[in-house]
């Protein structure tokens, strides 16, 4: 998840009370601090001297530029899976891709095991429509093993000119059963959001992640709909949040404000008290009209998913229906090192729902769970594993949650999740049991 605003860590300065245990206690202060950075200034001295043996005596000359990258990138990628350097080409690329354009196959991807793991297929692409699912693992690209390279090399090689053919080698459900599939590449401009009636009362807003068009395209979909649907004919809106990966912050922020017109809608807390930020709905943004919303959610939708998904909960303002969300609950910033050196992407903070639920390693339960009917040539394979699964992922307690189903029929007569919210806004779906209406499930 990138932020754009940027943190600014400030020091607390506490009075002292008495002179003399002030006087001390700065006297131990400082005795720490030097020595801390006395052992910092050890550690990057061991660094440079294994930069310059490997420099002198490493069997063939090595690439100085590409060392001192691939420490970089070793030192962030030991941190957790979303942190990550970005070299100049690196940072030009994402930059274009939340513009909502960009050239490759159609893949949102992180790391895993050395492995790059799909967290979701981007909808009308070349990899949704050859198949590709949230949870595979890439194994190998053109025949080529992904493991030793880092997460934005593997990118690289899937990204190339248009029209020009890429195999990938897929490790498929619990037991990795090898898939291959081909593409071809393609100019990948993401519609964020789509927007169709279902039936003659019902506006349906899909939205395959958060990038710069997210918020116009809603706005003016549930526009066209009021318009369409005066009155009293709109029974609601469903919007889909399925295998959305996430995106911009800003984005899902909006989302949420055009549903309510007051209150939080998310908070993200760093390191110290001092970086919590909070995110309040503005009063003239809401244009719902307090029609009926119902938000699907699966394993694959993740990030600013999940902070759409949750503020709208905590606030009653939707029905969730779908299956518990990916887990990813933590916010990174991109910071430009200016010049042609790239960016860090490093995560600097955890989001948390209006309520102060974290959703890192948890995800988003919904409030009715409805699990797909599966093909049996997918069963075993369909669901995703969660932020808790990702090797160094950042911890949340004792009560993590694994991921869950996200398989989504492409056949609509067959969404048993969407048929389910168009009967709920039709009054024709009650859960089981009105004391327990988050267990009412349909039978896999």
């Amino acid at each position: 998840m990138m932020r754009r605003a940027s943190l600014i860590i400030t020091g607390i300065v506490i009075g002292a009370g008495f002179a003399t245990l002030g006087q001390q206690a700065r006297m131990a202060l400082g005795s720490t601090a030097l020595a801390a950075a006395a052992d910092t200034y050890k550690n990057l001295s061991l660094f440079g001297d294994v930069f310059d043996k490997v420099r002198a005596d490493y069997v063939e000359k090595p690439d100085e530029q590409k060392l001192v990258e691939s420490a970089i990138n070793g030192m962030l990628t030991s941190l957790d899976p979303h942190s990550s350097y970005l070299d100049a080409k690196g940072f030009k690329d994402m930059r274009t891709q939340t513009e909502g354009k960009f050239g490759g196959l159609g893949i949102e991807v992180t790391q895993e095991d050395g492995l790059v793991k799909v967290v979701s297929p981007i909808d009308d692409t070349p990899a949704s429509r050859a198949g590709v699912m949230s949870g595979d693992l890439i194994f190998a690209i053109d025949d080529e093993n992904v493991q030793g390279l880092t997460l934005n090399q593997a990118v690289d090689k899937m990204r190339g000119q248009i029209n020009t053919p890429v195999k990938l080698t897929l490790l498929r459900g619990k037991d990795r059963e090898k898939v291959e599939v081909k593409l071809v590449r393609a100019e990948i401009h993401i519609k964020s959001v789509r927007s169709r009636k279902e039936g003659e009362d019902v506006g349906y807003i899909r939205i395959s992640q958060f990038n710069e068009e997210t918020s116009d395209g809603l706005r003016s979909a549930m526009q066209k709909f009021q318009q369409e649907l005066p009155g009293d004919k709109l029974k609601g809106f469903i919007v889909d949040l399925r295998n959305n990966p996430g995106g911009l912050l800003d984005q899902s922020i909006q989302v949420v404000n055009s549903f309510i017109d007051h209150g939080e809608i998310v908070s993200t807390r760093g390191r110290t008290a001092d970086e919590t930020q909070r995110y309040n709905a503005r009063a003239s943004s809401d244009i719902s009209k307090g029609k009926p919303v119902i938000v699907l959610i699966n394993g694959g939708s993740a990030s600013a998913s999940e902070i759409v998904a949750g503020a709208l909960q905590d606030h009653k303002r939707a029905t969730i229906l779908g299956t518990r969300s990916f887990g990813k609950g933590s916010v990174q910033t991109i910071i430009p090192l200016g010049g042609a050196n790239g960016a860090l992407r490093l995560t600097t903070a955890r989001y948390y729902t209006p309520s102060g639920r974290s959703i890192q390693a948890k995800g988003i339960d919904p409030d009715v769970t409805i699990l797909q009917d599966v093909p049996d040539e997918l069963k075993g394979k369909d669901d995703t594993k969660g932020e808790a699964s990702l090797k160094g992922h950042l911890k949340n307690g004792d009560d993590e949650k694994t991921g869950s189903q996200a398989y989504v029929p492409p056949d609509a007569t067959k969404d048993k999740q969407l048929i389910a919210a168009l009967d709920m806004l039709h009054g024709r779906y009650k859960p089981q049991s009105a004391a327990e209406p988050a267990k009412s499930k349909a039978a896999n």
